[in-house]
C-alpha cells in the first residue's frame, strides 16, 4: 500500500489535513471492501437517539412475544379441532365437516401470516434511513489532474449549484411532470392509477416509454436507497415516500429532485445538466431545451445529446406531445419547440489532452477503490508536454507513410511514471485504447526476453550459435530475408533479428524457462510454451511489453507503470505517493545481472541492425518487432531519459505492405524521444558491463488485458500460425480464436 508523505507543507502535530474523502480514499488502497454508508449511518443514529431504537426493540421482543403465545394458542386450538374432527367423522360419515375444517385452518393461517407480517414490518421500519440525514448537493466526486497540477479529467458528477425554486423555470418543471408524473399534484406519493396506465401504454408499444414511479419515490431512490431489487427496498420505498410526502411540500419535492436526478455525461441536477449539455443557466432553459433534458431522465447514458441525438429528439418530441396535451403549451409553442429541436447541435467540451489517458487512470482509480466516497483529488503522471509531443509524433509519420493503419505509443520514466500515452490516431474517432487493451503479437521485440533469459544462464554475448534451418515439431521458421548465415554470434543473430537462430537459442534454453523470465518482468499475458513464442506468437499488451523492457533499463523486477503520483488534500497540499520496491525471485535478480550486456546487444540493434531508423545523437537502446505478414510492427527501447513502446496495425488484423518495425514504428519512436529530450525528466540508470541493479520505487499494478486463447488455437488447429489469433478490440472474456 502506498504512504503519503506530505511535502508542501509541514505535517502538524494531528497528522496530515487530508479531509474525509482522501482518508477514505488511502484506506481503499489496502482494503478492497468495506461497509456501506448506510449500514454506518443506521449505526450512528441507533447510538445518538439510544432511547427511539431502545424503544423499537421493545416492540419488536413485544411482537415476537405476542406471536409465541399466538402459535401456542394456535397449536392447542388444531390440536382441539383434529379432536372434533374424529369425533364428527365418526358420527357423521364420509365427507362431514370438511368446508368448516378448511375454514378453521386457513383462519389459523392467516393470522401467523398477519403475525409474521407485523413483526417482519416492525424490523423494516427500524432500518429505515433518518431523512434528516441526507442534505441536497453533496455528491461524490473524483477530480484528476496532470502531473503539473492542471485539471485533466473528472469522474463523478459535474460540479452544480443547487437551483432554488426561483430559478427553476416553468417549462422544465411542466416538461419533467408531463413525461414522468402527469399526477404529481394530485397523488399522495404512490399512484396506483400511474402504474397501472404505464403498463398498459408499454404492453401497446411493445417498449418501455413510460415508468410508474412518481417523482417522490424516484426522489426516494436516488437519495435515501441502494439500488437493490427486493421486497425490503420496496417496503421501505413506500414508507420513505409516505413520510417524504407528509413532511415537505410538493414544490419542494419537485425543487429537489430537479437538483438530484442524473442526466449523463457525470451531470448530476437539472443545473449541471444545462450547463454541460447547452453551456447555459437552468434559468434560461428554453421549451425545446427543458423537454431535452425531460427526455433523458429514463436513459440517461444511451439518451443524451453526445451519445445518441436522434433518440433524444424522438423522446423529446414525446414530452412536447404531453405538455400539449396536458394543457402545458399551445399547438404554436410545440410547432417552435420542434423546429429548434430539428437544429439543436449541443456543446460539446473539448476532450482533454491524453484522452486515452485519462480514460485510463479513471479505470485505474475504480480498480484501487470502487467504494469512493466524497470528493477527492488525484495527481496523475501525464506530463502535457511530453503527450503533446507523443500525439504529433505519431501523426506525422502515419502521414508522411500514407499508411492507414491505426498506432500506439507508451511512454514511462525511469521510476515508473506513464508519462504520455496514445491509444490510436483519432480519440474522436475510436476511444479504444491500443497500448493498454490490444493484446497484439509483440514480433520480434520479444526476442529480448529471449536472449536476456540465455545471457542469464551463462552465455555471453560472443558466444556462437548457428542460424541454419531449423525445424521443431513440424514448425520451421524463416528468416525476414529468406537467407540463413550459418554461424552467428549472439549480438549479430539478436542485432539481424534472425529467426531460426532465436528459435534454436530457445528450444535449447528451454520454453518454459522463457515463460518463466517474461512473468519475472512483470508479462502477465497468456503465453504459450511453443516454439513459435520465441518470435512473438502470444499477444501481449504494448504496455506490458514496454514495462519490460523498463525492468532491463532501471534494474527494477517486476517493472510496473503507474498512473497516480499523489494525492491532493482538501486544504490544497500534496501528498506523494511512495510505492514501496518489489520483491524479486531468483528468476528476477538472475536476468537483472544480465541486463549489462543485454543492453550491449540492444544498443547494437539500433546502431548496426535492424533499428538504425531509431538512432539518436545521446545513444539509444531498443529492438524492432515484426509479426508474421506484417499485421503489427513494433520499436521499443529507451535512451536514458524514457522508455518507449510503439506500436503499428490495423483493427481488423489485416497485413501491411511493406511496414516493419524498423520502418514507422520506428522513425515515430526517433522523432518522439529526440522531441521528448527538452522536456526535464530523470536520468535512466543505462547498465554498464556489471548490469548492477539500480534501486527506484515500484510503481502500482496494471490491470492485464483480454487476451486470445492460443492454447485453445493450437489444439484445434493443427498447423497453428501467430495470424490465426484474430485481434479483438473489446473488453471482454478471453474468445476461442479463428482463422
Amino acid at each position: 500500500m502506498a504512504d503519503p508523505s506530505k511535502n508542501d507543507k509541514e505535517t502538524g502535530a494531528d497528522g496530515p489535513d487530508l479531509g474525509a474523502a482522501g482518508r477514505q480514499f488511502l484506506t481503499a488502497l489496502g482494503h478492497s471492501a468495506r461497509r456501506s454508508a448506510g449500514r454506518g449511518a443506521a449505526a450512528a443514529r441507533r447510538a445518538a437517539d439510544p432511547e427511539r431504537w431502545q424503544g423499537v426493540r421493545r416492540g419488536a421482543a413485544g411482537a415476537g412475544q405476542w406471536l409465541s403465545g399466538a402459535w401456542t394458542a394456535g397449536s392447542a386450538r388444531v390440536r382441539d379441532w383434529r379432536a372434533a374432527r374424529a369425533h364428527r367423522r365418526a358420527s357423521e360419515g364420509p365427507g362431514g365437516g370438511r368446508r368448516w375444517g378448511l375454514g378453521r385452518i386457513a383462519a389459523v393461517a392467516g393470522g401467523v401470516a398477519v403475525a409474521v407480517l407485523l413483526i417482519g414490518g416492525v424490523a423494516l421500519i427500524s432500518t429505515l434511513p433518518d431523512l434528516d440525514e441526507v442534505r441536497p448537493g453533496a455528491e461524490d466526486r473524483l477530480y484528476f489532474q496532470s502531473a503539473d497540477g492542471a485539471p485533466l479529467v473528472a469522474r463523478g458528477s459535474v460540479p452544480s449549484d443547487y437551483a432554488t425554486a426561483e430559478r427553476i423555470p416553468d417549462v422544465l418543471r411542466n416538461a419533467v411532470i408531463a413525461i414522468e408524473d402527469r399526477r404529481f399534484y394530485d397523488h399522495g406519493g404512490l399512484d396506483l392509477r400511474a402504474v397501472l396506465r404505464a403498463a398498459a401504454v408499454n404492453a401497446r408499444a411493445g417498449e418501455i416509454v413510460q415508468g410508474g414511479s412518481t417523482l417522490t419515490q424516484q426522489l426516494v431512490k436516488i437519495t435515501y436507497l441502494d439500488p437493490e431489487r427486493s421486497f425490503r427496498r420496496k417496503f421501505q420505498e413506500a414508507a420513505l415516500t409516505w413520510q417524504l410526502e407528509r413532511r415537505l411540500d410538493k414544490d419542494e419535492i419537485l425543487t429537489r429532485y430537479l437538483n438530484s436526478v442524473y442526466l449523463g455525461a457525470g451531470a448530476t441536477g437539472m443545473p449541471a445538466a444545462a450547463r454541460v449539455y447547452f453551456d447555459t443557466d437552468i434559468a434560461d432553459l428554453t421549451l425545446a431545451q427543458a423537454a431535452a433534458l425531460a427526455a433523458m431522465i429514463r436513459a440517461p447514458s444511451a439518451v443524451n445529446p453526445f451519445a445518441d441525438m436522434p433518440a433524444l429528439r424522438s423522446r423529446a418530441e414525446l414530452v412536447l406531445s404531453a405538455m400539449q396535451a396536458q394543457g402545458m403549451i399551445d399547438a404554436a409553442a410545440r410547432t417552435a419547440a420542434l423546429a429548434d429541436l430539428a437544429v439543436m447541435r449541443p456543446r460539446r467540451p473539448d476532450a482533454a489532452y491524453g484522452s486515452w489517458f485519462s480514460d485510463w487512470v479513471v479505470a485505474e482509480a475504480d480498480r484501487l477503490s470502487n467504494a469512493l466516497r466524497g470528493v477527492v483529488t488525484l495527481r496523475t503522471t501525464l506530463d502535457p508536454e511530453t503527450q503533446r509531443r507523443a500525439e504529433e509524433a505519431v501523426a506525422a509519420e502515419l502521414a508522411a507513410a500514407g499508411l492507414e493503419a491505426e498506432a500506439a505509443l507508451v511512454a514511462l520514466s525511469p521510476t515508473g511514471e506513464v508519462v504520455a500515452m496514445v491509444g490510436g490516431r483519432d480519440y474522436a474517432a475510436s476511444q479504444f485504447n491500443r497500448a493498454t487493451d490490444a493484446v497484439r503479437s509483440p514480433g520480434s521485440t520479444f526476442k529480448t526476453i529471449v536472449y536476456l533469459t540465455g545471457l542469464s544462464l551463462g552465455l555471453a554475448p560472443s558466444d556462437r550459435i548457428s542460424d541454419a534451418p531449423i525445424e521443431i515439431d513440424g514448425y520451421s521458421p524463416e528468416n525476414f530475408d529468406g537467407r540463413n548465415r550459418g554461424a552467428v554470434n549472439l549480438t549479430e543473430a539478436f542485432a539481424q533479428s534472425l529467426n531460426a537462430a532465436t528459435v534454436r537459442l530457445a528450444s535449447e534454453i528451454g520454453l518454459e524457462q522463457i515463460v518463466e523470465s517474461a512473468r519475472a518482468l512483470g508479462i502477465e499475458a497468456e503465453l504459450s510454451p511453443t516454439p513459435a513464442l520465441a518470435l512473438g506468437a502470444s499477444g501481449v499488451p504494448l504496455l506490458e511489453m514496454t514495462e519490460a523492457y523498463a525492468a532491463i533499463a532501471t534494474g527494477v523486477a517486476p517493472f510496473e507503470a503507474r498512473a497516480f503520483s499523489g494525492l491532493v488534500a482538501e486544504d490544497g497540499a500534496f501528498y506523494r505517493f511512495d510505492w514501496p520496491p518489489p520483491d524479486p525471485d531468483a528468476t528476477a535478480a538472475a536476468l537483472m545481472e544480465a541486463r549489462g550486456p543485454m543492453a550491449q546487444m540492444l544498443a547494437a540493434a539500433v546502431a548496426q541492425g535492424t533499428g538504425r531508423a531509431a538512432a539518436l545523437p545521446g545513444g539509444a537502446w531498443g529492438k524492432t518487432g515484426t509479426s508474421q505478414d506484417n499485421r503489427d510492427a513494433l520499436f521499443i527501447g529507451w535512451n536514458g531519459e524514457l522508455i518507449t513502446g510503439v506500436w503499428v496495425g490495423r483493427d481488423d488484423n489485416a497485413p501491411m505492405d511493406g511496414v516493419t518495425g524498423g520502418g514507422v514504428p520506428a522513425r515515430i519512436w526517433q522523432r518522439f524521444m529526440a522531441a521528448a529530450t527538452d522536456v526535464p525528466a530523470a536520468v535512466a540508470d543505462v547498465p554498464d558491463a556489471t548490469g548492477t541493479p539500480a534501486a527506484a520505487p515500484a510503481p502500482t499494478p496494471a490491470a492485464a488485458g483480454p487476451t486470445c486463447n492460443i492454447q485453445v488455437c493450437e489444439r484445434f488447429y493443427r498447423s497453428f500460425r501467430a495470424s490465426d489469433c484474430t485481434f479483438q478490440p473489446y473488453r471482454g472474456p478471453r474468445k476461442l480464436c479463428t482463422r
